[in-house]
This record gives structure tokens, sequence and C-alpha cells, in this order.
């Protein structure tokens, strides 16, 4: 999630050193001229907030460093997954104009792995950055799972996003909310995504569940400062209406004749009466069928998606599946560094940014080794 004076931070003056005031207009903010050229090369696969701040330190510092994007435009996460109104992508635009001028090599529609073999990836390249993010989403396996009209959360956001960025493109009927009753499974920032972009989209109904119980107003006792304030939050999309339900579990999907999602049937949980932290059992008498006609799957991220580039370099992974990395960003394959979320596990943007100047800072040190 990115609020707005995080926004403000990353993409006026603190995403790169050295931008002083924060005035583009005025001219303030300029491109800096890079160090004198190292003669090294460096690829970032993965124009998110990870590639994007390695990019730009690593040309900084004097290297020639492309970045490839499958998609149609730069930015990942920022452009296609944050809605609009979180995030205008005029901010976006204006920071990756700076990065050009400044020497940054962008290359869009280039699936590395597939366009581009990953062996010449490694012949032509001194130092490969992967910065793809943690693009698995969870899914939900229950009954009725195949049925049209469930789609996962980045896919509905990307395909406003899309439209957003191209007014002329078709409306996708089948991902536009407009006159349905909206259900979202999941609570969390990408779950209030998909509530503003139903609003905006003219939802007939809009309704978040939420599998735990709603947090409380304060820090419990066993959450004091300086952990993450566990408490009940309220975004700007919530205020914009919607239902928001707590403690409530799916246990199926419903389907019409044509094989179109209907309804889910859920149940309320209860806390487990032997006190264990973080089980539940269901309230009896508690089923009940929400009405919906799009359902969202907001359940996060688990991962890297599979790709031929990872397959083919055959990395170490950990238990949950993401790259493992060393204390100096190196992968298990010599010469290819990992930072963000692909190593992270999803998290938030301002971790990505710094996993992104560090993990450059590491692949400068191995470059100016080697030169």
């Amino acid at each position: 999630m990115v609020y707005a004076p995080v926004a403000h931070w990353i993409w006026g003056g603190g995403f790169l050193a050295g931008d002083g005031a924060l005035d583009f207009a005025g001219g303030t903010v300029v491109h800096v001229n890079a160090a004198a050229a190292a003669l090294v090369a460096a690829l970032v696969v993965g124009p998110g907030p990870a590639g994007l701040a390695a990019a730009a330190q690593l040309n900084r510092t004097g290297h020639t460093v492309t970045v490839f994007e499958k998609a149609d435009r730069i930015g990942g996460l920022l452009r296609y997954g944050i809605p609009e109104f979180k995030l205008e992508k005029r901010v976006l635009d204006r920071r990756l104009a700076l990065l050009e001028e400044e020497g940054v090599v962008f290359r869009t529609g280039v699936n590395v792995g597939v366009d581009v073999p990953t062996t010449d990836v490694q012949h032509h390249y001194d130092a490969v950055l992967l910065a793809g993010g943690a693009e698995r989403p969870r899914e939900l396996p229950l009954p009725g799972r195949d049925a049209t009209g469930i789609v996962q959360a980045m896919t509905y956001l990307t395909s406003q996003n899309e439209r957003c960025e191209s007014p002329e493109r078709a409306v996708d009927t089948a991902l536009s909310a407009a006159g349905r009753h909206v259900v979202i499974i999941g609570g969390g920032d990408t779950g209030a995504d998909c509530v503003g972009t139903a609003h905006r989209q003219g939802a007939s109904s809009v309704t978040q569940l939420e599998r735990l119980p709603m947090p409380p107003s304060t820090r419990a006792a066993d959450n004091p400062w300086p952990l993450w304030p566990h408490v009940f939050r309220t975004s700007t999309a919530h205020e914009e209406g919607g239902v928001r339900s707590y403690a409530v579990d799916t246990t199926a999907f419903l389907t019409d004749a044509s094989g179109r999602v209907r309804a889910l049937r859920t149940q309320q949980l209860d806390p487990s009466p032997d006190g264990r932290a973080g089980t539940f059992v269901a309230r009896p008498g508690s089923v009940n069928e929400i009405p919906a006609d799009l359902l969202i799957l907001a359940l996060g991220f688990s991962g890297p998606a599979a790709s031929p580039l990872l397959d083919a370099l055959g990395l170490a992974r950990s238990a949950a599946g993401t790259i493992v990395p060393d204390e100096e960003w190196r992968t298990s394959v010599p010469g290819v560094y990992v930072a963000g979320d692909m190593q992270r596990g999803a998290s938030l943007i301002v971790w990505a940014i710094d996993d992104g100047r560090r993990a450059a800072a590491a692949i400068d040190r191995d470059l100016m080794r080697q030169a």
C-alpha cells in the first residue's frame, strides 16, 4: 500500500539521493549525470520499486544498465497493481523520464527466458538482478472455484489500470464491476484497492470479507510499540462505501445454470474454546449465502510466479518458494542477484526500494572487484 506521503517521498525526492527540493515544474529536480563509465553492464529484470531503485543507483555509479519488462509499460506493481486513485501514473512517468535522461535503458515487451534466452542474458551482462516481485497469488480451492466470475485481485486491478492508461481500450466486461454485486475475499490493502476500483466502476454493491476477527481500535497488551500496530484501519476506499465483515469463513462458491458465480456460502467464526491464538471454530447456525456475480480473491501472494527464466537458472529457494540470497544479495547462481519481494515475499514498497538500493551497492562492489 502506498500512502500519499510515502508516494511523495518515493517519487519526489527520496527515491534517489540528491534530488533536493521537490520541485519538478520549477526545474529543481533534474537528471543527474552518471559517474565516469565503469564499462560494466548490468541487467535488471523487473521494473517495479526494487528494480527501479537498483537501476537508478547502478547507473549513477557508472554502470551501463538495461531494464527488461515483459509488459508494455515500465513500472510493475506501481503501474499495474496500484490504482490510479492512490498513485497517479503521471508521478511515475516523470520519474521514469529522469531515469531515461540519465542513461537507463528500458526495454518493454521482453519476457526474459522466452523472448531472450537465459543463456544469452548471462553471457551479455556482467550482473543480472532479479526484481520481478511476488506474483504468485494465494488460492482458495473450494467447491465451485472454476466458476465464471471469480478472479484474482491482481488480474482485476491490472485490467482497470490498463484502461486508465489507454482509455480507448475496450472494457473487459468479464472484469467489470458495473451493475454487479461484488464480493472481495481478503481484508488487506489489495482488497481495499479492489473496493475503491469497484466503486469507480459502478458496482451495485461491494462487500469485503475477512476471515480474522475485527482488529481492536487500540493496541492490545501483546502488541506494544515498536511492533507494527494491529489495529482497525479505514482507507479512503472504505470511506466511499461498502460493507466490511469480519470472522467470515467461505465454504463454497455457488453457481447459476450458466456456470457463473451467483453467491458464496459462508459461516461465522468464533475463537477456539481452548484459547489457542489464531484458531477458530464455526458458529452453529451461522451458515449464510451472500449474493455475488463478481468475486475477487485478494488473499495475498506467496512468492515469485513460475517462469522459464527461473526454471532455467535453477536458483535455491526457501520453503515458501522465495529466492534465497546471501548477505550480499547473491543467489546460488554466480552473477545473478535478487532484491525485493522475490526474496522477501510480498511486502511494502519502501522495503522493496531499500532492497534495491542495497542490492545495487552489493553488485557495484562485486563488479568493481572484477573490473
